[in-house]
Order: structure tokens, then C-alpha cells, then sequence
């Protein structure tokens, strides 16, 4: 079991015990392992003011200036409301909402209240089918040195499901996560073309039936709609098959403005618009319940707006010598022994 009484407490009341048994502060405290001083306080505490004695004296400190109610106050509305973009508030979020800092909002919420983004799984899955798999080491590949005249661009798909769980989901509570059950049905599937702006953190997003050659290509011309005529265009793009056809290739030669940059092979994390992509599965798509792709696209469509109206560039701050060195260390820490007898066993251990 877990402890859930603080130690110091216990130990106040583990000295009044022993003393209520007989024996004077030395034997006491000889048999506690402790200073006599220490059981003569807390046995003239407990004497004067019975059980309150054993508790701590105020300490001095500035007054609070967040009074019970406001604490309340905000604690009910984490719970019973949602902020305009998200399915559920986030620390930032609800302390820019209730005009405090995030350092107190976080203090106010330690004595019990309810953490925003946590949530666990309330119904287990039975399969004993669980598969891990390891992370693999990818080439270093830094962002481009981008300038106001040359709109750089980081572009990717996302195909978001319109589900619903089979269960309603259980509300946070002070003290408790929001929970759920595992399995869920499935209404549809949308396909998401997001192009992230790497030097204003504007979208440009379209949602299609399908990611095929022919919806890239429309999407590309939605995205040179929205950029001026005669710049320099920059594409970062995953090194992916449909980024590849002939009829991409095509439109991208009849226009030599447009330079493309591919994401080596598996590392596809080195695209910024996979922090965008995060940002909405966080804030709408993971908690949401949609009955319809019409209802998904309709949220999407939503946040990409409420996004677009105070964007914010993501700042990437690893230089290309950082990563490397990190990829090095993880090699050097997963390589195997030189001369590790187990590498001569075949694959059923024998």
C-alpha cells in the first residue's frame, strides 16, 4: 500500500504512543532511536493541546493572495467547462484564462485538483499480444536557413479516424484523470494535407477523401494560391512515394521557384508539421467523439482557424552537431559486445 500519511506525522505520534505505555523521555526516546529533547516537545505538545499540538505551526510567508473560493471557483471550471479550441484545458491555458500564473494555477491544482492533460485506461485490452518497437538511428538533417523572401513550407499527411468509444468516457475528478475504454467505432477516415508556414506558424490545411498523387497535386496548388507570385518557394516533404509520382514531378519541374527537401528514410520527426500534427491530436482529435467524417472535418477545419488567428513558429533549437552526437551516444550505448557469446546462439536461444 501506498503511504498516505505524512512521515513526520507518524512519527509525532509514534513518540505520544510510546509515552502513553509509561517510561520517562530518556527511555523513550532511546527506544525510538531519538534525541530526548525531541519526545519532551512533542509529549508537552500533545499534554497542552492534545492532537492539534501535533501538527506544525503556521509558518511566516508572505499572505496568500488567492483566497479558497478563487481557488474553487477555478477548480470548477477545469472541471465543468472547455476552452473554444480543445476538448480540455491545459495548465497554460487555464491559468492565461483565469488571470494567473501557471506556476500558481499548478500550486492551487498539487493539494488534489485535477490534472488536464492526464488520462488513463479505465478498460484493459485482453490480448496478450503487446509489441515494442525499438527506435531506429537516422541521418542528421538540419532545417534549411530560411529568409522572409523565401516562404519555406513543411508539408505532410495525416488521416485522423471518426470514431466513437464504446463507452462514454469518465470525467476528470480532483485527484483522478479523465478515463476511457480501449476499443471504439469507427465512422470514416479522412485524409489531412497540412503545410506549416516554418517562419510565421500559419497553416494552410485541406482535408481530402483520399492521399493519393492526384489530391498532393491539388493540395500543392492550394498552397501556391496563398503564396505571392515570383519567391523562391522552399518544400520540406517526407521522402514518400507519392511525393515521387511523375505527375508531382511534373508540376514541380514547370515551376523552378519551388525547391524540395526529403526527410531521410524514417525520420520523419525532423518535419516541423508533425508539432502541428501533435497540437491537434492533443487538443481535439484524442478526446473527441465524432459520429461522422463530415464531423471531423468540420473540427479540423475549426482548429486550423483558431490556429491561424495567433500563429506562433516552432523554434527548433538542435543544431545538426547536437543530433548527431545524441544518434552517436545512442549507437555507441545499444551496440553490442565485441566478443558476446550470445550472438553465436541461433534464434531460439539454444
Amino acid at each position: 500500500m501506498r503511504r498516505k500519511t505524512a512521515q513526520a506525522l507518524a512519527l509525532r505520534v509514534r513518540i505520544v504512543l510510546t509515552c502513553a505505555e509509561g517510561g520517562q523521555n530518556k527511555e523513550v526516546a532511546a527506544k525510538l532511536g531519538l534525541d530526548r529533547q525531541t519526545v519532551g516537545k512533542w509529549r508537552r505538545r500533545f499534554v497542552e493541546r492534545r492532537v492539534a499540538g501535533l501538527h506544525d505551526e503556521p509558518r511566516s510567508g508572505a499572505p496568500r493572495t488567492v483566497d479558497d473560493a478563487r481557488i474553487e471557483a477555478v477548480i470548477v471550471r477545469t472541471l465543468e467547462s472547455c476552452p473554444e479550441n480543445a476538448t480540455h484545458w491545459s495548465s497554460r491555458g487555464m491559468a492565461k484564462a483565469s488571470d494567473l500564473s501557471t506556476c500558481r494555477y499548478r500550486r492551487c491544482n498539487a493539494s488534489g485538483g485535477p490534472s488536464g492533460s492526464s488520462r488513463t485506461g479505465w478498460r484493459h485490452s485482453s490480448s496478450r499480444l503487446i509489441r515494442t518497437s525499438s527506435p531506429k538511428c537516422a541521418m542528421s538533417w538540419a532545417y534549411i536557413s530560411r529568409r522572409r523572401s523565401a516562404p519555406s513550407f513543411c508539408v505532410w499527411m495525416r488521416s485522423p479516424k471518426s470514431r466513437r468509444w464504446s463507452q462514454p468516457m469518465l470525467p476528470m475528478r480532483p485527484g483522478q484523470p479523465a478515463r476511457r475504454s480501449h476499443d471504439y467505432k469507427r465512422h470514416g477516415t479522412t485524409s489531412l494535407f497540412a503545410a506549416l508556414d516554418i517562419a510565421t506558424g500559419r497553416v494552410i490545411g485541406k482535408c481530402y477523401g483520399r492521399h493519393r498523387a492526384a489530391e498532393f497535386r491539388k493540395f500543392l496548388d492550394e498552397i501556391e494560391a496563398a503564396v505571392p507570385r515570383g519567391l523562391d518557394v522552399h518544400l520540406v516533404m517526407d521522402n514518400y512515394v507519392t511525393h515521387k509520382t511523375p505527375l508531382i514531378r511534373k508540376w514541380l519541374a514547370k515551376r523552378p521557384q519551388w525547391h524540395v527537401h526529403l526527410t531521410p528514410t524514417s525520420s520523419s520527426w525532423l518535419n516541423q508539421v508533425e508539432r502541428f500534427f501533435a497540437l491537434l491530436t492533443d487538443k481535439k482529435i484524442r478526446r473527441g467523439i465524432y459520429r461522422s467524417v463530415a464531423a471531423l472535418r468540420a473540427d479540423i477545419t475549426s482548429f486550423i482557424d483558431q490556429h491561424n488567428a495567433g500563429p506562433k513558429p516552432f523554434r527548433w533549437t538542435k543544431s545538426a552537431d547536437d543530433i548527431l552526437a545524441s544518434i552517436e551516444r545512442f549507437c555507441r550505448y545499444n551496440a553490442p559486445a565485441k566478443h558476446d557469446p550470445m550472438l553465436r546462439t541461433s534464434g531460439s536461444g539454444h
